[in-house]
């Protein structure tokens, strides 16, 4: 199934100027993909896809959006000890209980083919390979490098035969050679796709939502375990905030970072997700019209209704999974958080304008992806300015909050900028150009 990505709405009809900015998309300044190989890497490929002695396994974990991270560093592990990749094995989830497997989210042949030139990939250890226990690796550290993982674990890999890996999450480091930057793009961009059911429901539901004119994508990141994990208060009144107070102290492990800073110096630092109220705020100082469309992507907020009435107030077109589905059409995922997660990111990257509340691997991948697609519009909440300002009323502040917002917009902006930064959320340089590039588009976008 050939996938290529609808143009953004052409906007017209009687708008402010205010309104006509805010749905204008960004300048992608000619860049495009461009994913090519050095004579080099081409020329260990042809070795590498043959190999039949050595094999990696990966376990993966999280939801979908962090199994999608692992899968693609499981890819560039085997590529770099010159191993074939047996399919990624994905662990139920805690949280949420899923057991799917790789099949059931991703389509397995289009993965196998996609990367035959760069990696060989096997459904299953062959009856001459056994994993033992001494082949299970947990413990790898931040930030390794090719010549750390040939190293660490090319003797072992020989000995053995296999090698099982699990806690890649963040392992791998952020700047590898460029033709390592490359795999990672191919992976994530043109071998990772849902499977043909996930696909098929997500177009529909994508199509629903983009028929009906230009529309706004949220990520709102306001479960319950978000707000004790980021040490933040929901903003929905005493009985939510002691909740999530008591559920703190009971799991002070779950809080991620800065175990000393109060919620009000995490929200004045820019720490705290943004909740509806906020993300009214922002979506109205930027200029987003009351008539907007607006996709929620996200788990059930605590607080339920309550949560979003702020933003169901200001913008009562909201949308969900839940309203764009027919009846019966989820209940088959009723209990699959990881293909409930894919239907938002279908739906979401076809969205005229996309909007995180906080952080976090979803609206990473939004951002490369949408950048890598174009360059289709992603605003980065600045949230330590938001702060500052206290939601402030008057005259000049979409003025001020727009030209806080310069930059932040899903402009076209280099990973090279800064150390550390991933290839998959900054695409550019590493994948790609301005000149006319290989023959690869991504495959990733929900029409045919």
């Amino acid at each position: 199934m050939a996938m290529v990505p609808r143009p953004p709405h052409e906007i017209t009809g009687n708008m402010t100027e205010e309104e006509k900015e805010f749905w204008r998309q960004p300048d992608g300044l000619g860049y495009h993909p461009c994913i090519e190989f050095s004579i080099e890497y081409q020329r260990a490929s042809a070795r590498i896809v043959k190999e039949r002695r050595r094999f990696l396994v990966a376990k993966v974990s999280g939801g979908v959006n962090q199994q999608r991270n692992q899968i693609v560093d499981a890819v560039v592990f085997a590529r770099i000890l010159g191993a074939a990749l047996v399919l990624p094995f994905l662990k139920v989830n805690v949280i949420w209980q899923d057991n799917s497997e790789f099949s059931d989210i991703f389509d397995v042949d289009h993965f196998i083919t996609t990367l035959r030139a760069d990696i060989r990939i096997v459904s299953s250890l062959p009856p001459t390979h056994q994993i033992k226990r001494s082949t299970i690796e947990l413990s790898i550290p931040s930030n390794v490098s090719p010549f750390w993982i040939r190293s660490k674990f090319m003797k072992q890999l020989d000995e053995d035969g296999v090698l099982v890996l699990e806690g890649l999450e963040s392992k791998l480091s952020k700047d590898l050679p460029l033709d390592l930057q490359k795999l990672r793009c191919k992976v994530a961009f043109h071998a990772l796709r849902f499977s043909s059911p996930i696909l098929e429901l997500g177009e529909r539901l994508a199509e629903r939502a983009w028929t009906g004119g230009p529309y706004i994508a949220l990520h709102l990141r306001l479960e319950e375990d978000v707000w004790v994990r980021t040490g933040c208060s929901p903003g929905l009144g005493q009985n939510h905030d002691e909740l999530v107070i008591r559920l703190r102290s009971a799991r002070p492990d779950l809080l991620t970072d800065r175990l000393n800073m109060t919620h009000d110096g995490r929200r004045l630092a820019g720490l705290c997700p943004l909740n509806a109220k906020a993300v009214t705020w922002l979506l109205r100082a930027l200029g987003a019209p009351g008539s907007a469309r607006v996709y929620w992507a996200g788990g059930q907020p605590l607080g339920g209704e309550l949560a979003l009435r702020a933003l169901k107030d200001e913008f009562p077109n909201l949308m969900s999974k839940y309203t764009l589905a027919f009846a019966g059409e989820l209940e088959p995922y009723r209990n699959k958080s990881s293909v409930l997660a894919a239907l938002d990111y279908i739906v979401a990257l076809s969205s005229d304008v996309f909007v995180p509340s906080h952080g976090g691997n979803l609206g990473l991948a939004m951002q490369g992806h949408r950048a890598y697609a174009g360059h289709r519009k992603y605003v980065r909440p600045n949230k330590r300015g938001m702060a500052a300002m206290a939601e402030t009323t008057g005259e000049n502040m979409g003025q001020v909050v727009r030209r806080m917002h310069r930059g932040l917009m899903g402009e076209p902006e280099l990973r090279t900028r800064k150390k550390g930064r991933d290839v998959i959320a900054f695409p550019m340089p590493d994948c790609m150009c301005r000149r006319r590039g290989s023959s690869l588009a991504p495959t990733f976008w929900p029409f045919s």
